[in-house]
């Protein structure tokens, strides 16, 4: 999948104003989850995303441990303020993931998250 291909996946799930407001939300959903899963396991999925989707799941050490709130509340730190959710745009660009990578990576990238994570690869933007 190309990295044009995949902001519009994401701006048509979060129902998004424009591929501008896509990248941005992808971003932030990444490097976030780069800081949850290990570096290895982001290293994996990074390898399976177009340049420059790929940057943010390269750049930190990952595998802190924290939950859905707090992934939730650091995603929103780096968004900022604004009429969607996190929730909505970490339901927008994880739901597009299995789209873009193996099935086996997804499989591989949800057994390093909590259990209330998988929802989120799997259903819309609600």
């Amino acid at each position: 999948m190309r990295d044009d291909e995949f902001l519009a996946h994401v701006r048509d799930h979060g129902q998004y104003e424009d591929q501008k407001e896509a990248r941005t939300v992808t971003e932030a959903v990444l490097t976030v989850l780069a800081a949850r899963v290990t570096a290895d396991e982001a290293g994996d999925v990074a390898a399976q995303l177009p340049p420059p989707l790929d940057e943010p799941l390269r750049t930190g050490a990952g595998g802190e441990r924290f939950d859905l709130d707090e992934f939730y509340r650091r995603v929103d730190g780096i968004v900022g303020p604004r009429s969607r959710t996190a929730e909505w745009d970490a339901t927008a660009v994880l739901s597009t993931l299995p789209q873009a990578i193996s099935p086996g990576a997804v499989r591989h990238l949800v057994t390093q998250l909590p259990d209330d994570f998988a929802p989120l690869f799997n259903r819309q933007a609600a």
